[in-house]
């Protein structure tokens, strides 16, 4: 039976992400089940009381290295990763379950040493330097692995293909419940809403330019709300012309965020590539929001026939999908996503991961 998880994310709560979310989620879960759950992370200057009854350690410096297409806040101190494995093993946790374990390099020592039962779970979609370069490396430090998992077909394939795991293909789960705790509070006013780290990837400037065309010839405007921060928020803010109609929120707390979901009229999703799952997707339908995505591979799972779907980068389809998804909104069709978004809970998720700590339990081997 398992009482005590060591959840390791390689990238810094300190910093929004969906892995950091899953990580936090599951801990919440975890807890409320009864077991003992400990978060480790990197960032030692983070201060931050995380919305968790799990015991949460940091260690090492946050850098902001490049990552598929992305920017990942990672740690690569050495010392950090000792120091990490050094709090696992005192916790003696009955399994170790590391999200991103090829990420570098707070769990590498962990991994390594390999002294509990080890799950993985892999997020990544798409290849890169990052994975065909280190295949040697990967495939050694994959021999300490007793369980491996994936949040989507994509992300399975993208790890078999750079390391030869096999990897169990779940998803991302999310807490339903807390997308609805917040009360509706639409007004007149049409409020779009974008979330999500401000990166070239994430499309943004899609939404942007949909909605200033829209807004500048028809009389019923429409509002865009972005949340979140990155790398691309100078540019994008000079792209909107600081119209009054674009609003740049920067970060949000988790509980702001969902408040905004419930305020909208629809959740935007203009990714043009790299994402291995749209958790964002069912976030909004969790939210009873109507959501309009673009049509990439890994938003297409989630979306179901729930979505409005538009041509990835096009700003005038996106403006079509918006006009779309406004029109034909309808009691049926937000039950009927909600319901869709239900199939992808954190309750089903950790039913899942649970099996598989008994898995690894079965099969590892103690040093010596």
């Amino acid at each position: 039976m398992t009482r005590r998880v060591a959840l390791v994310s390689p990238y810094a709560l300190s910093a929004f992400g969906g892995v950091q979310e899953q990580v936090l989620a599951m801990s919440r879960e975890l807890s409320r089940r009864g077991v003992e759950v400990l978060v480790v992370a990197p960032d030692d200057t983070d201060a931050t009381i995380y919305d968790t009854p799990a015991r949460v350690v940091r260690f090492g410096k946050r850098l902001s290295l490049p990552a598929n297409g992305s920017r990942a806040p990672l740690t690569l101190s050495l010392r950090a990763s000792r120091s990490a494995h050094v709090a696992i093993r005192a916790f003696a946790p009955d399994v170790v379950h590391f999200h991103e374990p090829f990420a570098p390099l707070l769990g590498w020592s962990t991994l390594h040493a390999h002294d509990a039962p080890s799950v993985a779970t892999f997020h990544r979609n798409g290849t890169g330097p990052a994975l065909t370069l280190t295949s040697p490396l990967l495939r050694l430090l994959s021999h300490d692995l007793d369980v491996a998992s994936a949040v989507s077909a994509s992300a399975a394939a993208t790890i078999h293909r750079a390391t030869g795991i096999e990897a169990t293909v779940l998803f991302n789960g999310f807490e339903t419940d807390r997308f609805v705790a917040t009360p509706r509070e639409r007004t007149s006013d049409v409020v779009l809403v974008d979330v999500g780290r401000l990166e070239e990837r994430k499309g943004v400037s899609v939404a942007i330019d949909a909605v200033r065309a829209h807004n500048a010839r028809e009389a019923d405007q429409w509002r865009l709300v972005v949340i979140g921060d990155g790398p691309e928020r100078a540019r994008l803010e000079a792209r909107a012309g600081h119209d009054d109609m674009v609003v740049f929120t920067g970060s949000l707390a988790d509980d702001e965020k969902r408040a905004w979901l419930r305020r909208a009229n629809a959740l935007l999703a203009p990714s043009l590539r790299g994402e291995s799952f749209g958790l964002t997707l069912l976030e909004g339908m969790a939210s009873e929001t109507t959501v309009v995505a673009s049509d990439i591979t890994g938003y297409r799972e989630a979306a179901g026939e729930h979505a409005v779907l538009f041509g990835a980068g096009d700003a005038v389809d996106l403006e079509r999908a918006i006009d779309q998804a406004l029109r034909t909104e309808s009691a049926q069709g937000i039950a009927g996503a909600r319901e869709h978004a239900e199939h992808w809970s954190m309750t089903r998720l950790v039913d899942a991961y649970l099996g598989l700590y008994a898995q690894a339990a079965s099969r590892f081997k103690p040093a010596g």
